[in-house]
């Protein structure tokens, strides 16, 4: 077939000029096409269609970073437009919403830029994606171990509440605080000096070191250390609450059996009544101001450490069991328990607050004009 001539003369000459021109104009649609799919095809490769289902769950996503960096932006504005909040344990939250001001404004804005690139690949460069790596882990592990130290903080005040004066209070708030962020710096800046990679230009992948030696040392030092540390301060709170109520209950007064009552009461009825009211009124409102302080800041404290636990042990699991076993986990999943973590530093001021009415005052006073 490629052999055929043409009657064309000289021989093969006007076939040789017909294929030339069909040649280029080949050539020619072949390279537009080529220039036409190119451009779709980096089009498409940097960001895929979405689907109302995906489109839901970014508004939900962004709505939750606002809401983030609004509720802890106004609970440090409380803190500091409030003198009386100038002390213990309000330092604690300061730096707690401090932290999780900087997850919402520094972190989730990058993840999700990252969730809405197709193939959840980094294309924002490897300065970027160290910035975002190392604030990603400064501020998540500050959050925790701020979480940490306002419940090592309510244990103390309520087991040595007299030995735990205002100023070694203050003193030890203050440590805690700057303990906090020296060690998340150390562990956020590690991988800097060396220790593992976070960033590959061929798989246009940003991450946490993989370095199994760096995964064990970061999540230790990050949640499972801290993480010790509050179930055990929870459980020595809970258990110091129940000795108190089993106290109270052994030391209060037993009213007289009813024919002893009456038979006192015919003599002198005033003294009697009065000793009934007052031993009944001990037994049914005994619990004292400091005792429902207590309970409710045990209440508190639960119920923070159980958001924190549930929040971030899916995560932090995944972190550890991936480099040590090569495990492919989805990156649907990683990115669900990476948000799940993230959703911590919304609840945390809203849990605290919502146990001091004194937040609330603040608050409405933050909006109403002073007169």
């Amino acid at each position: 077939m490629a052999e055929t001539l043409s009657p064309c003369t000289p021989r093969g000459q006007c076939q040789a000029n017909m294929g030339a021109n069909t040649s280029s104009a080949n050539v020619g649609t072949n390279a537009s096409s080529a220039a036409s799919a190119l451009v779709g095809s980096s089009t498409w490769r940097g960001w895929e269609p979405f689907s109302i289902f995906t489109i839901l769950i970014l508004t939900l996503l962004v709505l939750l970073t606002v809401a983030t960096f609004l509720w802890n932006l106004l609970v440090l504005a409380t803190i500091l437009r409030v003198k009386a909040f100038h002390r213990v344990p309000h330092n604690l939250v300061a730096s707690m919403a401090v932290s999780d001001v900087l997850v919402a404004a520094l972190v989730m804005p990058l993840s999700l830029v990252k969730e809405l690139s197709a193939g959840r690949r980094w294309r924002l460069g490897r300065e970027l994606c160290l910035v975002w790596v190392c604030f990603d882990v400064l501020c998540c592990t500050a959050s925790i171990w701020n979480v940490t130290a306002i419940a090592l903080d309510r244990y103390w005040s309520i087991t040595r509440n007299l030995d735990y004066t205002l100023l070694t209070r203050r003193r030890i708030s203050n440590v805690m605080i700057a303990l906090t962020w020296v060690l998340s710096a150390a562990i956020s800046l590690a991988p800097l000096f060396g220790w593992g990679e976070t960033y590959s230009p061929e798989q246009e992948r940003c991450q946490v070191s993989q370095e199994p030696s760096y995964a064990i040392v970061s999540t230790g030092g990050a949640f499972y250390l801290p993480l010790c540390v509050v179930l055990f301060v929870y459980w020595k709170i809970y258990k110091a609450a129940k000795f108190r109520v089993g106290g109270r209950r052994r030391n209060a007064v037993v009213p007289l059996p009813e024919a002893a009552q009456v038979k006192e009461a015919s003599c002198e009825p005033q003294m009697v009544f009065t000793a009934r009211h007052a031993a009944i009124t001990f037994q049914t409102d005994g619990e004292t101001w400091r005792e429902q302080k207590e309970k409710k800041a045990a209440l508190m404290v639960g119920i923070l450490i159980g958001v924190f636990v549930l929040c971030w042990i899916p995560f932090f699991i995944t972190e550890l069991i991936s480099p040590l076993c090569s495990c492919n986990i989805p990156p649907v999943w990683k990115s669900i328990f990476l948000w799940l973590g993230y959703s911590n530093s919304f609840f945390n001021p809203l849990i605290y607050t919502a146990f001091n009415k004194n937040y609330n005052n603040a608050f409405k006073n933050l909006f109403v004009k002073q007169r």
